[in-house]
């Protein structure tokens, strides 16, 4: 149980209307019916934690794992002083004569090339297939001896071929000189690249000061992909490219919501898109079973089940107290067309700044869509998914003694959240950076923040470029989903604010972030 202790304001009244939860107590017999999932995972993780795991029940615990992480590998280990066994998969189909002798000549191939005194002359001579089988084997230092400017023709052909997509990520990694600057061709109408890899090579086009050919790429991207946040994205950088304001238009009439979005409709001059904020009934008690990891590994199952009735699922939690589920649920119905954005628990929050309010509603929508029953494959817990270490560093502190499993109560998840919140914010002060630390941590933002090339205010495609060149994909792509729920969040706690405004900042230190120097914006 949670401790009590003398806190301040809306946070007091926390402790008193709450019931943290404790670690519910586990047998081997009950986490065997539990699916096959990360909840059940985590289940199986603080079974192994909790001091009276035998050898033999560590064995048969790891073998019906649904993922094995550090945690699960960490703990299984110190029981049994072994490694988790390796799960097995099933064997692949055996390869034909054929296939084999292929196989050896390729590897024969490589050999001979790595040893050759003229590398580039002999890869040349290869087929395109052989070429690129060649080129993503070789290694950085045999890459390295076969740089050399591409034509536009070898170009366009290695570029219908499997392996050229893997071959310019290499390129794009490495940097070969000549190779790197052949990236101002454009790949034949049949290429094999992906959309990934087409943004980056319009990045890179960008940063080249070749906006045409970046515009060709980022059009090459829209035709790749299917997913609708995809398309904005690389409609949003072919307009910036060459301000066709025809990917604009498209761009203004997307359903999705997204810094891309909210930023063509400041370029038009338009409303944001409406947004709904459910306001439920709290008469309705339901089943703490509602807090229960499990319970929600079962209730994804039934969402994810193409047979059931989504609005029919979403009325059973049509409460103040599942507002996560009702609106998660409703969202899949939705096919994400609809944007839910919940305001829970107005009784703890009202009396915070409200920017903080914002901020905390922003990461819990993108954390866990305010499921309280979240858990991640590393195991970050409940609404604010935090993680283990966090909490106990964030309980002693408080001098308190807490079980992992209070963080499945929503309104210990947010007391915990918000005083890991106080932390940040002494560093930083944009929901940008904030963002940023609370995934990947306070020293990853320091280091990213006060790279010269980032975040610095020059050039035409600032500070968008700065978004995209992130080096950490994971925080890359959550700080986008959050600054957009926090410019949301604040027009609907009444505080009037455009997208726009908010990234005009984000070169100034004196309004961001206390790690970077101030003097030349002061």
């Amino acid at each position: 149980m949670v401790r009590r202790v003398l806190v301040s304001g809306a946070w007091a009244l926390l402790l008193l209307v709450s019931a943290p939860l404790t670690a519910r107590s586990l047998t081997l017999d009950a986490i065997k019916t539990m699916p096959e999932s990360i909840e059940k995972d985590y289940r199986i993780w603080r079974y192994l934690t909790s001091g009276h795991c035998t050898k033999r029940d560590a064995e048969t615990l790891i073998r019906q794992a649904r993922r094995i992480n550090t945690k699960l590998a960490k703990a299984y280990r110190h029981i049994t002083g072994h490694r988790p066994p390796k799960r097995t998969h099933h064997r692949p189909h055996p390869l034909t004569p054929a296939q084999r002798a292929k196989n050896a000549r390729n590897k024969a191939l490589v050999r001979s090339l790595l040893a050759s005194k003229h590398p580039l002359a002999d890869w040349q001579r290869l087929d395109p297939a052989q070429q690129l089988y060649l080129f993503n084997r070789l290694g950085r230092h045999g890459r390295k001896r076969l740089d050399h400017a591409l034509d536009r023709n070898t170009f366009a052909r290695l570029s219908t071929v499997r392996g050229f997509d893997t071959a310019i990520q290499h390129i794009l990694r490495e940097r070969p000189p000549k190779l790197l600057a052949s990236l101002h061709l454009l790949p034949d109408a049949h290429h094999r690249m992906r959309y990934e890899t087409l943004m980056q090579v319009g990045f890179f086009n960008l940063l080249q000061e070749r906006p045409r050919i970046a515009e060709r790429y980022f059009d090459l991207a829209i035709r790749a992909t299917n997913r609708r946040d995809q398309r904005d994205r690389a409609l949003f950088w072919a307009y910036k490219s060459h301000r066709n304001r025809r990917y604009l238009d498209r761009l203004l009439s997307s359903y999705d919501l997204s810094i891309y979005t909210l930023a063509a409709r400041d370029i038009a001059h338009q409303k944001y898109p409406k947004t709904i904020t459910p306001k439920l009934p709290k008469t309705q008690r339901l089943d703490r079973a509602i807090y229960d990891p499990i319970f929600w590994a079962k209730l994804k199952r039934k969402i994810f089940d193409k047979k059931t009735d989504l609005k029919a699922l979403a009325t059973h939690y049509r409460s103040a107290e599942a507002v996560g589920y009702y609106t998660y649920i409703l969202s899949k119905a939705s096919r994400e067309t609809q944007h839910y954005f919940p305001m829970p628990y107005r009784d703890l929050l009202e009396r915070l700044p409200k920017s903080r309010q914002a901020i905390l509603y922003a990461i819990a929508r993108q954390e866990s869509h305010f499921v309280p029953a979240s858990v991640s494959a590393s195991f970050a817990l409940g609404m604010m998914q935090i993680m283990p270490f966090l909490v106990d560093h964030l309980a002693k502190q408080q001098h308190e003694k807490i079980d992992y499993d209070a963080m499945f109560d929503p309104r210990t998840a947010l007391r915990y959240a918000n005083e890991h919140m106080n932390y940040l914010t002494r560093w930083l002060q944009h929901p940008l950076f904030i963002a940023y630390a609370y995934n990947a941590g306070i020293g990853y933002t320091r280091r990213l923040i006060r790279r010269r090339h980032l975040f610095a205010g020059h050039g035409a495609y600032e500070p968008f470029l700065s978004l995209e060149r992130v080096d950490n994909a994971q925080a890359r792509l959550y700080g986008k989903h959050v600054l957009t729920n926090y410019v949301i969040y604040m027009n609907k706690l009444g505080v009037p604010l455009r997208l726009s405004d908010l990234l005009a900042t984000l070169h100034r230190p004196e309004k961001t972030d206390k790690f970077r120097k101030r003097k030349h914006h002061e």
